[in-house]
């Protein structure tokens, strides 16, 4: 069971090294991580897997744990909920603080659920997480902490299969569902 966290107070924690150097680290406990994957989760799932968002919405690729890049994405574009956000996926591994970025994501996710989207890149899957660092990261800071959480998948972000022959046919995709080594998902 998951205790309840203060996720305004996470965010503004999460916010304070704007004005630091790059690459300086927040401090999270294990419960406020498992806290948002659990809770993040229960969203995911609760909302459809094909998304049919309206403008205006601000759309944002990769970010790899370039933390400082996130932070300047949204000082740039409106912090939520004055922005909508649809992510792209490719949020953790290569970058010093894959951490730090998937939690201010899901945080916000948690906070602003219909204005805050996030979409499963191929970086939010175990295997690609072992091969590139964020399990490693992880593992490091929260060593007795070995829940690991995917994204659910939301909506299309690239490779389309020329099997697709209706919407339909994600929609009745059943998650939370690994991307597979080879062949489709549907």
């Amino acid at each position: 069971m998951t205790s309840e966290v203060d996720v305004d107070e996470l965010i503004s924690r999460l916010l304070e090294v704007r004005s630091s150097r790059p690459g300086t680290t927040v401090n999270m406990k294990e419960e406020e991580v498992r806290y948002l994957c659990v809770t993040s989760r229960q969203i995911f799932l609760s909302q459809p897997i094909l998304l049919e968002l309206q403008a205006p919405l601000k759309i944002c690729g990769d970010i790899h744990g370039q933390y400082t890049d996130l932070l300047r994405l949204f000082e740039y574009g409106g912090f939520p909920p004055e922005s909508n956000y649809l992510f792209l996926g490719d949020y953790v591994d290569r970058g010093k603080q894959s951490l730090e970025t998937i939690c201010l994501l899901l945080a916000y996710k948690i906070k602003h659920p219909e204005n805050f989207f996030l979409l499963r890149g191929n970086h939010e899957c175990a295997a690609i997480n072992r091969i590139y660092g964020f399990y490693d990261e992880f593992n490091k800071l929260y060593i007795f902490f070995f829940i690991f959480v995917s994204l659910t998948s939301h909506c299309m972000v690239s490779g389309l299969s020329p099997d697709l022959q209706n919407m339909d046919q994600i929609r009745r995709i059943m998650r939370p569902s690994d991307i597979p080594d080879t062949g489709l998902l549907l």
